[in-house]
């Protein structure tokens, strides 16, 4: 006997219901999901959801009543089956005695009549002739009463309200017995024996799911489930199929993918370790992705010219992204598209637009880029520089007008049926098959509906298939694909078939939506065994035991991929888009090299920083070996840009530096280091912003980004990763900061990250705990290492550990035990971050000179600990240095030079600068133990500043009203003077420096003099004076080294030669100083050496400058040698700047000119 779910005969007449769907007893019949659907549609077609959408019919709710109904009299009958078959005869006695037959049978009829049996609907049968007659040999009378019951129960459950209408007992009530009759039964059954799991009456037993969840037909239906389960039988699957029924109608429209969750491996124990083995190569991976066609629009317009094929891309791009550090270049969209996808897309609104990158029509190198010929040409371009190619493999699904679609249609999850009556096709034919027909559903078009299937027309046969979409079941199905149905070994063959063949183009494929094709979520979306669906809409109805699905699909499928792909094309690494808490089951179990760490962009992003140290920390205890197979980036192309999520401050580069310093795989995306925010679609063929690249964001890149790209090595490997914890001074963590080191070989990082807009301080000393073998089979320990065992440091108070922040560019020195015992204390501001490099340990001396140093700095940094080192033992020469060489004393001593002949010197102030002078004289005789004369080398140094003083009454003192050459000398040396701050730093520079090399040599003295600005760091001050003097920091560089050139050719114009080849030895002797050609930019080119003329005017006009003020100096103001000897010394250099005219600055000619 069928009992199904009772609907009226005013409810049938009104929505016209399909008879087809009513049993003999007139009870609707839902045989499956479709036809509860097919019902609720009938219902909505006479609503008005337009303006009142809260009245639409849920075939999840009708279904679910008709299953309660059914359950309701399964329950009876096994009450009947297994306490008393009589039951039901009993009852009609007990009601005969109390309310009498005649009444009962009026009730009957009428309820006969309200809710008619199939036969009775139709007028085949009267109610009369109905309730005298049996069915199954069993009296119509008691099948009559037995629904009577069920309405009445129906009617008092507050979950069936909202469909009062189509089971209203208010006639029944109003004009018959049927209330006295109800609660006669009650009465009835309570003296009954009892039954269920509570010992309850029969009527309280089946009362009892809705006394307790009034209001929630899933709430009853799961209260069934936990209460009477035991009883169901082949009910309790259909109960769990209805509630996921259920689950799909509730499911919010574009869920995604929801926050990101912390990753724990609990459970992932039990399943096999297989990680797939890394090539040499592998580790070093940094990837960049381009969506190509917008990519080869923005060439076009960076070059100038059209670049629409892949052939095209200028080996000036492939040199940037090499020098840049990138080894990866994954480009997005380069497969044959489907132009159904593109006719959608441009149906829906962009005219412009192109098919989708992942809807495909097949796996061939699109023609419009150039096709197979074209890549490769590209792809051996880049190798040459490096750079592997990566590609795309989209394997759960097609282009809804693909080859496969065409023709192999099964292989493709489908019906023959459309799963929801409310859908329409009769929108464009999307085939370019005549074969074919394909139609998308209409409100597509419109965005007013996401319907999960397209229709297929087979024209020859007239067949038609309704075929699924892909669907990850996270938001809207994407219209323009077909979803693969991989429980057939074919589909899975041609699959990993085509997967091969990509790898032979592709070093690098990913996989996009990897996750969808594991066994356990391919079975939830498509197959859900029942109580785990919901995911996709109508898929609930196909359900499948566990034991059902493994027969079909037996094993992983990734498994198999990777493990063909390993034997057949074993150059290749695997990437897995993959989510869901499923990304240490694709590297350790299915043997994925690499696989989406989606929490670090979305972790960090959101500043939601102890749930990322927890995944760091987590990965570590399970397996670090996890850690290093993890794809870390910044944005993906379904998500904004990482400018738009991390700005382009501080936050930014701290979290850059965080990927590219971790371990795995970084990834960076289109347009991030350019600074673009437009996230591009798919189907874009061109970015629609008018940005250009932040020229401020590349190069802060190209300074504190990529030379940590360019040592990946260093950072690839989990080895000798350690992640620390950073305590407070109160001893608290502060989970905002990330700190961690790696080592490799003798290379040696700590970086440290601050991720909040706050200050915090404290220290790095012990890292968390980190999984290792034990050695006995797959067991490990957890164990945890200080900072000092973490760098591999001396415990011991005699070593000295030295360090460079990269950032900075700052060194440190802190003692070696120090950091083994209390580890690094730091302090940092908001979003601020450390790459320390460079670690190497010093042993200190017997003098301490380490100790001295690292207690002098007091934990500051330095631009180098060696020249620190320097400054402390050199601090006798360079206090009284510094006293003497200074920007105020420069200042001074211009400021006393010499206008009128009648004016005289500050005796008493230069009395100062010669005492200074004398004491630093002293000092370096004392510290280079030199026998040279401090009184007389002094000496010589005030006569050039008196010289010096003097120069602006040369002219006045020697008229040269009857010599051109000695007005020119004149207008030489005024000419000089003319830029006061640089002529002053320059020439005082020169004259305190050029002659100290004396204490030691009276014949090399140049040499020394030069050597000690480098070996004494003087020249490390003296840019520093220059600098205050106003002189800019590129200026005070090209006057520091033009002071060098100045010392070691002081004496240039006393060289041996004939008058006639001065000059020419001269220039021989400058031009053969490497520091001269450097000074000069002389370089090669088209086989001919050039020289810069600026620098060259510059350096003679000096020259003839110090050897003016050495001639002043030496020969006396008085002295009347003076006219001739300064011509005699300007001539060569006169000379050497007549040939400079002529030679158009080509070094061989000018050397001819000379000579």
């Amino acid at each position: 006997m069928i009992y199904e779910f009772h609907v009226s005969r005013r409810a049938r007449d009104l929505y016209q219901f399909d008879q087809t769907l009513f049993g003999l007893t007139g009870n609707v019949i839902f045989a499956n999901f479709h036809a509860a659907r097919v019902f609720a549609q009938k219902m909505n077609n006479r609503r008005d959801l337009v303006h009142y959408p809260e009245q639409a019919v849920r075939a999840g709710h009708i279904n679910a009543m008709g299953l309660i109904d059914e359950i309701m009299h399964y329950l009876l009958g096994l009450y009947k089956e297994q306490v008393n078959p009589k039951v039901m005869e009993k009852a009609l006695r007990w009601l005969e005695n109390r309310v009498g037959r005649e009444a009962i049978d009026k009730c009957l009829l009428r309820f006969i009549d309200e809710f008619p049996p199939l036969a009775v609907y139709r007028g085949e049968m009267q109610p009369e002739e109905y309730l005298r007659s049996s069915s199954e040999n069993i009296p119509n009378r008691q099948i009559a009463l037995e629904e009577l019951i069920m309405l009445w129960l129906a009617n008092l459950n507050p979950a069936f309200s909202t469909y009062l209408e189509l089971f209203d007992d208010t006639h029944l009530e109003k004009d018959t017995a049927y209330v006295q009759i109800t609660g006669s039964l009650q009465e009835f059954f309570k003296e009954q024996h009892p039954f269920g799991p509570e010992d309850q009456d029969l009527i309280t037993m089946l009362r009892s799911p809705a006394m307790a969840v009034p209001h929630s037909l899933t709430g009853q239906l799961e209260y069934i489930r936990e209460k009477w389960g035991y009883l169901l039988g082949k009910y309790l699957y259909r109960l769990l199929s209805s509630l996921d029924l259920i689950k799909e109608e509730e499911k919010l429209a574009l869920l995604g993918p929801g926050p990101a969750r912390v990753y724990e491996y609990a459970g992932l124990e039990l399943e096999p370790e297989r990680f797939s083995p890394d090539l040499d190569w592998m580790p070093r991976v940094v990837m960049i992705a381009k969506n190509i066609y917008v990519w080869l629009d923005q060439l076009s317009k960076k070059y100038q010219r059209p670049i629409y094929r892949l052939d095209q891309i200028p080996d000036e791009e492939l040199d940037m992204l090499a020098r840049w550090g990138f080894t990866a270049l994954w480009l997005i969209g380069v497969w044959e598209r489907s132009q159904a996808s593109k006719k959608i897309k441009q149906l829906c609104g962009n005219p412009e637009a192109e098919a989708s990158a992942y809807a495909l029509f097949e796996y061939e190198i699109a023609q419009d880029l150039g096709g197979e010929q074209a890549f490769q040409n590209l792809k051996e371009r880049a190798w040459q520089r490096g750079i592997r190619m990566a590609g795309d493999m989209v394997p759960n699904h097609m282009g809804i007008d693909s080859r496969w679609v065409i023709e192999h249609p099964d292989w493709f999850i489908s019906l023959d049926y459309s799963p929801f009556p409310s859908y329409s096709f009769n929108g464009p034919d999307l085939s370019w098959d005549d074969r074919v027909g394909i139609f998308i559903e209409d409100h597509y078009y419109d965005r007013s509906d996401a319907a999960v299937v397209f229709k297929r027309v087979d024209r020859w046969t007239g067949t038609e298939k309704y075929i699924y979409h892909g669907n990850d079941g996270t938001s809207m199905p994407w219209n323009d694909t077909a979803q693969l149905n991989f429980l057939k070994p074919e589909v899975r063959e041609a699959v990993i078939q085509t997967i091969i063949s990509v790898a032979r183009k592709f070093p690098i494929i990913r996989f996009d939506a990897a996750m969808t094709l594991t066994k356990k979520h391919y079975q939830r979306l498509w197959f859900p065994e029942p109580g785990t669906g919901g995911a996709i809409p109508s898929r609930a109805e196909h359900g499948m035991t566990r034991e059902q699905f493994d027969r079909l699909m037996p094993q992983e499928f990734w498994r198999e991929v990777v493990d063909r792909v390993a034997k057949e094309a074993p150059d290749t690494l695997l990437l897995a888009e993959a989510f869901w808490l499923l990304e240490g089951y694709f590297v350790r179990t299915l043997g994925m090299h690499r696989v989406y760490n989606s929490a670090f962009m979305n972790m960090l992003k959101n500043e939601e920083n102890a749930n990322y140290r927890s995944v760091i920390k987590n990965t570590l205890e399970f397996n670090p070996e996890i850690l290093k197979r993890f794809v870390n980036f910044m944005n993906n192309p379904d998500e904004e840009t990482a400018v738009a999520q991390f700005g382009k401050g501080d936050k930014y580069f701290g979290i850059c530096i965080m990927m590219v310093t971790m371990p795995g795989l970084p990834m960076f995306g289109h347009g991030q280091i350019e600074g673009f925010a437009e996230k591009y679609g798919m189907e874009y063929r061109r970015a629609y912003w008018n940005e250009q690249p932040d020229e401020t964001l590349i190069q802060r890149h190209e300074r504190e980004v990529f030379p940590l790209v360019h040592l990946r090595p260093l950072f690839a490997e989990v080895k000798n990763f350690l992640f620390y914890d950073f305590f407070t001074p109160e001893g608290h963590v502060n989970e905002d900061v990330f700190a961690f080191s790696n080592r490799h070989g003798e290379r040696r990082a700590l970086i440290i990250y601050h991720n909040k807009f706050a200050d915090t301080r404290g220290w790095i000393r012990t890292s968390v705990g980190f999984s290792v073998k034990t050695g006995s089979g797959d067991q490990r320990r957890i164990v945890q290492k200080n900072l000092g065992e973490g760098l591999g440091l001396h415990n011991d108070t005699r070593y000295f550990t030295i360090f460079r922040d990269h950032i900075s560019g700052l060194e440190y020195i802190r003692n070696s035990k120090e950091l083994y015992e209390h580890g690094l204390y730091v302090e940092l501001g908001a979003y601020k971050y450390h790459v320390f490099l460079d670690f190497r340990e010093v042993q200190d001396n017997e003098w301490h000179q380490y100790a001295t140093l690292h207690n002098y700095l007091n934990g500051h940094g330095v631009p180098s600990i060696e020249e620190a080192l320097k400054e402390i033992f050199l601090q006798p020469i360079h206090q009284p240095f510094r006293e003497l060489v200074n920007a105020s004393l420069f200042q001074k001593i211009q400021s006393w030079r010499v206008h009128r002949l009648s004016d005289t010197l500050p005796l008493e102030r230069l009395k100062e600068v010669e005492i200074k002078t004398l004491h630093l004289l002293k000092q370096i005789k004392d510290f280079t133990r030199g026998n040279g004369d401090p009184e007389a080398i002094t000496g010589e140094i005030m006569n050039k500043i008196k010289a010096f003083l003097h120069l602006p009454v040369l002219a006045q003192r020697y008229p040269a009203n009857r010599s051109k050459l000695l007005k020119s000398v004149f207008q030489e040396l005024t000419g000089l003077q003319s830029d006061e701050p640089f002529f002053t730093g320059t020439a005082l520079s020169w004259v305190f420096l050029h002659c100290l090399g004396k204490i030691v040599s009276e014949t090399e003295f140049a040499e020394e003099s030069r050597s000690w600005i480098d070996e004494w760091l003087l020249g490390k001050i003296l840019t520093g004076v220059l600098i205050d003097l106003g002189i800019s920091e590129e200026e005070a560089g090209q006057c520091l080294s033009l002071i060098k050139l100045l010392t070691i050719h002081q004496r240039w114009f006393e060289i041996q030669a004939p008058v006639k080849r001065r000059a020419y030895h001269v220039l021989e002797e400058l031009l053969n100083d490497f520091e001269v050609q450097q000074f000069l930019r002389i370089n090669r080119y088209q086989e001919i050496l050039w020289f810069n003329k600026e620098a060259f005017d510059v350096l003679l006009s000096w020259l003839f400058f110090v050897a003016a003020l050495d001639i002043v100096a030496t020969t006396g103001l008085e002295s009347s040698k003076v006219p001739s000897r300064l011509v005699e010394i300007y001539k060569i250099i006169e000379k050497i700047k007549r040939a400079e005219a002529k030679c158009g600055y080509q070094v061989e000619k000018l050397m001819a000119l000379v000579g």
